[in-house]
């Protein structure tokens, strides 16, 4: 069974949390749309609305070039809170792992995410924001494939 999210075109709802140490967890709801122009180059767009605690969305908009083998890729991200991101990341048989870093930020941050396949239509999604040497906020939810 092949991945469906990332590697094909589609939308996806997102439903999950976002947690911040000493900080109650917050309710997130986003949509994804992911599109192939050329035959090994990706966009995702992300938007997500965050509950009361936070500012009312985070959207994100991804270009990224998957390899011939279609097993690693790279990208860039604009993101409307932190700016310029690369990134890179790695498909295996049951997940996607992808780790980035902010470009030009004035103390390090870096993160990772993890999108494991449930089924075909589902992922559980994982991901943990680092600033310095501490996790700064992860947030945790379920992608489902908009049929």
């Amino acid at each position: 069974m092949t991945h469906r999210f990332l590697l094909e075109p589609g939308s996806w709802s997102f439903e999950g949390y976002w947690l911040e140490k000493n900080k109650i967890p917050s309710q997130v709801r986003g949509i994804t749309v992911i599109a192939w122009k050329q035959e090994n180059w990706f966009t995702l767009l992300s938007k997500f609305i965050l509950g009361d605690n936070y500012q009312d969305e985070i959207v994100l908009q991804y270009k990224g070039h998957l390899d011939s083998e279609g097993k690693y890729y790279t990208y860039v991200l604009q993101h409307s809170l932190w700016g310029r991101v690369e990134g890179e990341g790695s498909i295996g048989p049951e997940s996607i792992v992808q780790c980035y870093w902010l470009i030009g930020a004035i103390q390090r941050h870096t993160g990772f995410d993890t999108f494991y396949r449930l089924d075909e239509h589902t992922y559980h999604f994982s991901s943990g924001i680092v600033a310095g040497h501490h996790l700064k906020n992860t947030m945790e939810g379920t992608l489902k494939r908009q049929i």
